[in-house]
């Protein structure tokens, strides 16, 4: 049998009222459908303002849908709020609790919005999953932004969630604190938590997602395994050193772009579906220059994700 997904997105549409007199309605998603895979950290991506944020705040419940279903662990958000909601830890963009609570007031505030019983809380336990139990006592606004972070993804995972949801967790860190962040839901993911992300930094989606979908304009562009999506990646680029200075770029129809970035080196792009390497170079040479040094870029999900979007 099929396991089902952990979330169904169906024809999913989110229209805003007219800006203004004369003006048409903002569509921020326009018939958007995907399924996120149980188990694994799927990655949501997408330039600023394509609906990243709006299909989130949908799933948590604070925006409402203008047409199309979604579900979360089974549980349709229309039909089954309750449950769907249940089913779900959403870590926003925001920093957002009182300052003036403890960590571990925070969590057994958040416990009992969900009507968790006091014996059956984990305050404690998701502190220290989270190496926050020694500040347990400190007020929350005394804490580093990092552990801010942290107690935030405690705070979302108070009510035992199957999907934890995290909306740029990484955005303004260092990137010490990043790692942390990383490791930390890593370990959650092992535990077997389906973990959605969003996030800005490619490298970062490349690394630690199984699965990306990419939303451009309220639509989605693309639906594949992070492997698959970075194959999409057609050029290749070579850094070439050669023995004379060179008297300018040198001009071949295989080449997308070579330019010259010092007296001797030589930057080419090609597409790897007209020309190996091999061939690059001997063009190279076929000029009168001798290869001295060569350096090669595999094309990463930041070339497949400007040449999807369009985004220079």
């Amino acid at each position: 049998m099929n396991t089902p997904p952990a979330i169904r997105i169906d024809n999913l549409v989110k229209e805003y009222a007219s800006p203004g007199p004369g003006e048409p309605p903002k569509l921020a998603l326009k018939g958007v459908s995907f399924d996120v895979p149980q188990g694994g950290i799927f990655g949501l991506l997408g330039p600023n303002g394509a609906g990243k944020s709006t299909l989130i705040n949908i799933l948590a419940g604070l925006v409402r849908k203008s047409g199309g279903n979604a579900e979360i662990w089974g549980f349709d958000t229309d039909a089954n709020p309750r449950n769907a909601k249940r089913s779900i830890g959403i870590v926003p963009q925001e920093i957002v609790f009182d300052p003036f609570f403890t960590p571990f007031e925070v969590l057994e505030n958040q416990a009992g919005f969900y009507g968790i019983p006091k014996g059956e809380r984990r305050s404690e336990e998701l502190l220290k999953a989270v190496h926050l139990w020694d500040k347990r006592d400190a007020y929350a606004r005394t804490l580093s932004g990092g552990m801010k972070r942290r107690l935030l993804i405690a705070k979302a995972m108070v009510h035992s969630p199957p999907i934890l949801v995290l909306d740029e967790p990484t955005a303004g860190v260092d990137v010490e604190l990043r790692r942390q962040l990383w490791e930390l839901v890593t370990e959650l993911n092992r535990e077997g938590v389906t973990v959605v992300l969003t996030t800005h930094y490619l490298e970062e989606a490349e690394q630690l997602c199984d699965r990306i979908a990419i939303i451009n304009h309220g639509e989605l562009i693309a639906d594949k395994p992070t492997r698959e999506l970075v194959g999409m990646a057609r050029e290749k680029i070579v850094a070439v050193t050669v023995d004379k200075d060179l008297t300018g770029p040198i001009e071949e129809p295989v080449f997308t772009k070579a330019e010259v970035i010092e007296p001797r080196r030589l930057e080419i792009t090609y597409d790897r579906d007209k020309a190996s390497a091999g061939q690059v170079l001997a063009l190279v040479q076929s000029r009168g220059y001798a290869i001295e040094d060569v350096t090669t870029r595999e094309a990463d999900l930041e070339d497949v994700f400007v040449q999807l979007t369009g985004a220079g």
